[in-house]
């Protein structure tokens, strides 16, 4: 096995080898939902994608803790530093307590990992359950110069850490041009600097959710609260920060500026972003009404979807995509992706049906092989699936006969499919294909064969293109008839 793994890292716009901070640990933080609505498809795609490198570096024998948190407090509407709590606006909207709605939307977060098949991370973390470490590292931010109170609020001061700092390094932006192109906010009067962001905020007194602070009773900052977790859980300096290209440019690069300024270091050696969303090469948003959500994409509830595709379909589709790559949705895209899907874990299915022969026409090493190369190189996923698809291909060769395999191809094959299909990819069967379906086509196929026995032959046809109609493809093979969803 290939022990060659690159990764792109954003901070230095480069692959770099990946050499842990200590090996064979890894530290990986990844950005969490903000739980006071449904998790919406981009949010899906990025916990897809490091799902991928969870499980690729723990299958490379890494020791992985990863931590990916709950934001539960202190994100206000439009990122601002002022305004509404989307919890508490959500929570006087249905008259709820801001934490049932915490709880009701976290549970469906964890309902749709599942229904991706998405490992469940070392350690899930809530905003709310951090407040103390917040409060901590507030208090040294202030100590070390770098951030101000100013009526129970508290400020990071950017212009001042840009003396010393480069405080866009992660997106290499000129810091004139933010400056420029900053519009006057609510709360801006308090601030030293137009650039300068809320690491503690003042609760008015209809806000909700509230903490007590040596600063007056406020809760923190959006930003504050993943400095505050990794730290904790990964330490001072880990190896993977996580997350959506759309934090890079400021939930990120305020991060990379609080820990650098509480702890004198970079937290993360490796920032890595997954890609946009588009459907039918528009970005995807509400505001353009091009949005769907997990559920509506799997029902197909939707007037831009011609059906509904499964989140096996949709995991498998994401994941045809390198993560650094525009996602485009199309019904045509998703329809060839079920397809593709379908072909694959047919050819898996019928891997306990080989008949091992004396001779081999057959190389599987180097499929095996090419994976490996393809996934170290930045978890280059799509090619690894192309890969995959040789060697679904010498299955159904090896199954009809066309090619020869031993019982050692056999087994390699097996391996493969298993560590990379199942363990590395993390797709898996569709729970609709049941035992009774199955017990239902094994009774169909057994008439039919009595049919051809009896040559009966238009019997036979009309059971094979009835059941093409409905969508179930019948092959004829040396060891009997099996069956797939077309």
């Amino acid at each position: 096995m290939s022990n060659n793994l690159v990764v792109y890292n954003t901070l230095t716009r480069t692959k770099e080898n990946f050499e842990p901070v200590n090996a064979p640990f890894v530290g990986m933080y990844v950005c969490g939902p903000t739980v006071y609505s449904d998790v919406h498809l981009g949010n899906c795609r990025t916990f897809v994608s490091f799902d991928l490198i969870y499980r690729y570096l723990s299958h490379k024998g890494y020791k992985v803790r990863y931590v990916r948190n709950i934001t539960d407090a202190g994100h206000l509407e439009g990122d601002r530093d002022e305004g509404d709590d989307k919890f508490s606006k959500k929570a006087r909207l249905e008259q709820l307590e801001p934490m049932e709605i915490v709880q009701r939307y976290t549970i469906g977060f964890h309902d749709v990992m599942k229904l991706f098949n998405t490992l469940s991370p070392s350690i899930e973390p809530t905003a709310t359950g951090h407040i103390a470490e917040q409060i901590e590292m507030v208090k040294d931010i202030i100590a070390n110069g770098f951030a101000y109170e100013k009526n129970g609020s508290v400020y990071f001061d950017v212009e001042k850490y840009s003396k010393d700092h480069n405080y866009t390094v992660l997106t290499n932006r000129n810091i004139e041009d933010l400056l420029a192109n900053t519009r006057e906010l609510g709360g801006q009067d308090e601030k030293h600097g137009r650039l300068d962001f809320a690491l503690w905020i003042k609760a008015k007194p209809e806000h909700i959710m509230r903490w007590p602070s040596p600063w007056g009773w406020g809760f923190p900052g959006w930003h504050i609260e993943c400095s505050a977790m990794s730290n904790k859980y990964l330490g001072e300096i880990f190896d993977i920060h996580g997350g959506g290209m759309d934090l890079a440019a400021t939930h990120h690069t305020n991060e990379i500026a609080q820990s650098q300024a509480c702890n004198h270091t970079q937290p993360a050696k490796y920032w890595m972003h997954t890609n946009m969303l588009t459907v039918n090469g528009t970005r995807m948003s509400k505001s353009a009404g091009n949005g769907f959500l997990p559920h509506e994409l799997f029902t197909g509830n939707h007037p831009l979807l011609s059906q509904g595709f499964s989140p096996m379909t949709v995991r498998f589709f994401m994941l045809q995509a390198h993560y650094r790559s525009t996602l485009d949705f199309s019904n045509e895209a998703l329809e060839a992706s079920d397809k593709g899907f379908k072909r694959l874990m047919n050819a898996c299915g019928l891997l306990d049906k080989l008949k091992a022969s004396a001779n081999s026409s057959i190389d599987v090493a180097s499929i095996r092989q090419a994976c490996y190369d393809a996934m170290d190189d930045d978890f280059n996923s799509p090619v690894t699936i192309a890969h995959l698809f040789e060697a679904a291909r010498i299955i159904n060769s090896v199954y009809d006969g066309k090619a020869s395999a031993t019982e050692a191809d056999i087994d390699a094959l097996k391996t493969l499919m298993s560590d990379f299909v199942y363990d590395i990819l993390g797709l898996k069967e569709e729970q609709a294909q049941t035992d009774n379906i199955t017990r239902l086509m094994e009774f169909i196929i057994e008439l039919r064969s009595e049919a051809k026995e009896n040559k009966d032959y238009a019997t036979s046809d009309k059971i094979r293109n009835g059941l093409q109609a409905l969508g179930i493809q019948l092959k004829d093979g040396k060891e009997g008839t099996t069956w797939s969803k077309a």
